[in-house]
């Protein structure tokens, strides 16, 4: 969704460019395109009238300054109600308390026990936080066995006591935390494929129970406009503090995403953007809108890095580049490094015009890295620090342990020194890069 309503957006600007003011006659078309595409990504229809209707109101008759052009003008105003429509300011979860307990609700599918491990290893990975997590769907078919394997996956405290009551397994789990000092407490209730009598009133007895500092809905993006009832159904009932989004990264138009702070003023605190265990983000709006504009995520990009590799790190692999001692060794490490961001394609499609620049439709062969990898493993230490002294022979003899060719390892020292050449221009400053 986001990749096809930004090429709709970057198209509806053409038409403003090189005008020195901005009026309701070239906008028109710029806005019929917008209201499209918006529609067309099953944003709520109520939503798409007062957005474009904000805008209109905003741009007509707007003077562009020296500094900022029709076109950039027009952009800034849709970034700016793009923000807005998503909920401007970041809203953070709950951390005051001790032990802070989550409530997480939702109807069957939606992906929440999946989540409930997500956010357990979220606040543990990035907060240093030691969460427990608790088993209430005792309806649902291994629901609990579910649980249990997720947690074990992360090693991370699973709390169950079987098929009894749920509002009494919250009870002993509350119990359980404060003796075993667990300083958040998730909690995985039951869903249903629909919203009934029988699951509201279970939730609303868990909920009087406990008092949980957050009740979060998690909810499914594939949704599209049946997520807002869904949405307003569960707040009736439980006075949601937040949503998780699911599936965010699936072959969903999204929509839903752009249609949930206005139409409920509930906040969207995380999304799910991988199917692994790590595949959950907090949710800012202005990085949001950046990506539907193309603008780039480079924040996010920085937080994935910043979970693998340490500051120190970084300073020392810049240095190298600086100096041009960045060799085949400092590579190899770079390369693992990249391998636990996730799908290399994921993160190029948060840079700068990566739509523009034909990046996003990137697909990298996970074997290609492997093949890199191999090749440098069969190096001697010595080479991997020296590859200046790599000729016929040694080549041969890397190509024959790596079981690739002498072609590619030729290719591969090669790109490696253009590479080196280019880091040490970027990183003394004689080189701009194009974002």
């Amino acid at each position: 969704m986001f990749e096809y309503m930004g090429d709709r957006l970057s198209n509806a600007i053409k038409n403003i460019r090189g005008m020195g003011r901005i009026t309701e006659e070239n906008i028109s078309d710029a806005l019929r395109e917008i209201r499209m595409a918006l529609l067309e990504a099953d944003v709520n229809y109520v939503v798409v009238k007062e957005f474009i209707a904000s805008i209109k109101e905003k741009a007509i008759g707007a003077e562009v300054g020296k500094s900022l052009k029709p076109d950039e003008l027009f952009i800034k105003l849709v970034k700016d109600e793009l923000v807005s429509l998503l909920g401007g300011d970041f809203v953070p979860l709950e951390t005051s308390k001790n032990p802070t307990i989550l409530m997480l609700v939702g109807l069957q599918g939606s992906g929440k026990t999946t989540t409930a491990g997500k956010l357990a290893n979220f606040l543990r990975k990035k907060q240093a936080k030691n969460p427990l997590l608790v088993a209430c769907d005792i309806y649902r078919p291994a629901a609990i066995e579910q649980l249990e394997t997720i947690g074990k996956s992360l090693g991370i405290t699973v709390f169950t006591e079987g098929k009894i009551a749920p509002v009494q397994i919250v009870l002993d789990a509350l119990d359980f935390a404060k003796e075993k000092k667990h300083d958040y407490i998730i909690i995985d209730t039951a869903g249903r494929l629909q919203i009934d009598v029988a699951l509201m009133q279970e939730l609303k007895d868990i909920s009087s129970t406990i008092n949980p500092h957050e009740t979060l809905l998690v909810i499914d993006a594939m949704m599209g406009q049946d997520a807002i009832n869904v949405i307003n159904g569960f707040n009736e009932a439980l006075s949601l503090t937040g949503t998780i989004l699911t599936k965010l990264d699936g072959n969903t138009k999204g929509g839903v995403a752009l249609s949930v702070r206005h139409l409920t003023n509930i906040p969207i605190k995380f999304v799910g953007d991988s199917e692994k265990l790590d595949g959950l983000s907090e949710f800012f709006p202005e990085r949001m809108a950046n990506r539907i504009l193309d603008m780039g995520d480079i924040l996010s990009i920085a937080d994935k890095v910043n979970d693998i590799i340490s500051e120190e790190e970084a300073l020392d692999t810049a240095k190298k580049m600086k100096k041009g001692t960045f060799d085949l060794e400092d590579f190899l490490a770079t390369l693992k490094q990249i391998k636990k961001l996730g799908p290399l394609e994921n993160i190029l499609k948060m840079l700068p015009q990566a739509r523009k620049l034909g990046i996003n439709n990137v697909n990298i062969n996970p074997k290609d890295m492997a093949h890199v990898e191999a090749i440098i493993l069969s190096m001697t230490p010595y080479e991997r620090h020296h590859p200046e002294i790599l000729k016929a022979t040694r080549k041969q003899r890397i190509a024959k342990g790596s079981g690739r060719s002498v072609e590619e390892v030729n290719k591969l020292l090669k790109q490696f020194e253009e590479m080196k050449k280019m880091m040490k221009m970027v990183s003394s400053g004689n080189m701009k890069m194009p974002f």
